[in-house]
């Protein structure tokens, strides 16, 4: 059984995911610095994700999905596939409900986050990178096991999740110019992008991915979704290969852009949030601040809000990329 459906999503689903996840997911801070506005020369509102129950906004997404599915799915279980902190997301949210869920995950993923999903109680099906499509795997798996395949970004109730980090943000700092999202395969930026322009009529919003994954960009470019090869950046969470199906359309329409930051900007971003702002972020986390702090984009006097996306990163990965 597929958990990828095509149905519309919409401003209503993320007000219902945000009713699901009310007393379930934490409702996270808004950070501000004066040294960060002094040195953009914007007005920065940084929604810190990382902050979020199991370490990143996956949760959001995971929970909603899973929340509604029928007792008879329940019965059955969740297979997911995802480098990460979907992973985590997934499993917490299982457990949380009391569903069995089986993650499919790289072999090289972050030592760290392999461990929280099996904490979590999931089943960890492992596979290596360059080789077979997780995709499939996973859909093998669902399929064998008559389980519900729950997609990382894919999927109406995981994009309305994710929609909730951007309605909690403008519900408690108020109105945006500008929004930086953190992009990888578009959950998030999708999800946002249909809260923002809600609530913030007239907020010009960016999609903000590594240099070495630049799919979003040149999809941009094309007008058309461009497929790339696997992209060998820090950022373990943004390494996909082209935008989604369902996030695509809805950031096409709702976003002005998309822009990329390099890998040695990311490391300074998670820096500067270290020792200015102290708080942890992972590589995939600090994308969007990254594009803040070298001005990818013109924000001189402008209210931008910024997504702190994940902190989930292995102390020795961490302390490299802080070296």
């Amino acid at each position: 059984m597929t958990g990828t459906r095509t149905a519309e999503v919409g401003f209503d689903d993320v007000l219902a995911a945000a009713e699901r996840l009310r007393g379930v997911a934490h409702r996270t801070p808004v950070i501000t610095s004066r040294t960060l506005d002094g040195r953009t020369g914007a007005r920065a509102l940084l929604k810190a994700e990382n902050f979020q129950r199991m370490g990143a906004f996956k949760f959001r997404g995971a929970f909603n999905r899973l929340a509604q599915l029928t007792p008879d799915e329940r019965v059955n279980g969740v297979v997911a596939f995802s480098s990460g902190n979907h992973a985590q997301g997934v499993a917490l949210a299982a457990q949380l409900l009391g569903i069995p869920s089986v993650i499919v995950m790289p072999a090289d993923a972050p030592a760290s986050k392999l461990a929280a999903t099996r904490a979590y109680g999931a089943e960890v099906v492992l596979y290596e990178r360059a080789r077979p499509n997780r995709s499939e795997i996973a859909a093998s798996i669902a399929r064998e096991r008559g389980a519900v395949l729950v997609p990382p970004y894919d999927d109406p109730a995981i994009i309305a999740g994710q929609g909730t980090v951007a309605l909690e943000l403008i519900e408690d700092a108020g109105p945006l110019d500008v929004l930086l999202v953190c992009l990888g395969g578009g959950g998030l930026l999708a999800g946002c992008a249909l809260a923002a322009s809600a609530l913030s009529p007239g907020v010009r919003i960016y999609g903000v991915e590594p240099e070495a994954g630049d799919d979003w960009v040149r999809s941009w470019r094309a007008g058309k979704i461009v497929p790339i090869p696997v992209p060998d950046t820090i950022a373990d969470g943004q390494r996909t290969q082209a935008p989604g199906v369902l996030t695509w359309p809805i950031a096409r329409r709702l976003c002005a852009g998309a822009v990329s930051v390099s890998d040695d900007e990311i490391r300074a971003a998670m820096r500067f949030a270290f020792e200015r702002l102290k708080i942890v972020l992972e590589p995939s986390g600090a994308s969007a601040l990254a594009a803040l702090l070298f001005a990818k984009v013109d924000l001189r006097g402008a209210r931008v809000g910024v997504t702190l996306s994940g902190g989930n990163v292995d102390p020795a990965a961490f302390a490299a990329c802080l070296g």
